[in-house]
């Protein structure tokens, strides 16, 4: 495995102490590429693009951008993923004027990258009114039949993105989020896609009543990507708590030893993905070190 970070660095992209008046000439000049070589030389090789950072900061994808990320890709052996945009859109919603612009805006953004040889593709197959349908209080029968509409959504959105990039179906991995893990993985087995399992989504109750080990050991013949965070453990009797995941190792539940030996005996040699704010990340990485201090770190 290789750990890996997210570009998400929200005091790097908005920083604190910014007055106000500069902070359209920092957005407007941002530097992208600095900000993975940062990220580079604080050890962390494999890096995943954000999709989102396109909605306020316009440039980072614009051809010049897409050159110097190839350019310090290669002066520093780095490896890319890329997570594809999930806010404004809605890939599987039933509007099909609304659900046809989200899978174009898909398109858009991934047509852009794919100079950059991205070596996963990370998606939210369902967005945020599947979520919502999902959290209300409907009968079990109706919910189902509601929530298999949204996943047969996904499935034509899909197979539309993959179609117009050509990007292999098995390089596009469907995240574990606020949907049910089993419509997940049916989607994945569907279209031949892999996964990504988001450990601290699982812990959060986002994707129903399956614990983290029993996700990983059903995704792992398509598992791609693993997304590493803390979160307390979620029970099916319990309200869920929205912001309790994206926590440094250590701060949860998450049993952080049987993640690393599965993937470690199942020869697993894809990114794991720190989605952390640098410092707490190589935090994490400590703690790492400290359970299992011959695991090589990448």
């Amino acid at each position: 495995m290789r750990f890996g970070i997210m570009t998400m660095q929200i005091e790097t992209l908005i920083p604190s102490g910014l007055p106000a008046d500069q902070m359209l000439a920092h957005i407007v000049d941002f530097d992208y590429a600095q900000l993975v070589r940062t990220m580079a030389e604080s050890g962390f090789h494999t890096i995943e693009l954000g999709g989102d950072l396109a909605l306020f900061l316009p440039t980072i994808f614009q051809q010049n951008s897409i050159e110097a990320l190839s350019r310090i890709k290669a002066e520093l052996d780095l490896s890319y993923t890329a997570h594809l945009p999930l806010w404004s859109v809605e890939p599987s919603t039933p509007l099909e004027p609304v659900r046809k612009g989200s899978a174009n805006a898909i398109v858009d953004f991934t047509r852009s990258i794919i100079p950059l040889n991205p070596e996963v593709y990370v998606f939210h197959a369902t967005g945020a009114l599947a979520a919502e349908f999902y959290r209300m209080n409907l009968p079990e029968i109706a919910k189902g039949l509601l929530l298999q509409q949204f996943q047969t959504k996904a499935a034509e959105s899909l197979r539309w993105i993959l179609t117009e990039t050509g990007i292999p179906s098995r390089k596009m991995a469907i995240e574990t989020i606020e949907f049910p893990f089993d419509l997940t993985l049916d989607l994945a087995e569907e279209l031949d896609l892999s996964l990504c399992l988001d450990t601290g989504h699982i812990l959060a109750g986002f994707s129903g009543n399956v614990t983290v080990e029993e996700a990983l050991e059903s995704s792992m013949p398509r598992l791609a990507e693993v997304h590493l965070h803390d979160c307390p453990q979620h029970f099916p009797e319990q309200k869920i708590n929205y912001g309790q995941d994206h926590q440094q190792l250590g701060r949860g539940d998450l049993n952080i030893e049987h993640i690393l030996d599965r993937l470690v005996r199942a020869e697993f040699q894809g990114p794991v993905i720190f989605e952390l704010q640098l410092h707490e990340a190589l935090e994490s990485l400590d703690v790492i070190r400290a359970l299992r201090p011959d695991l090589p770190i990448e």
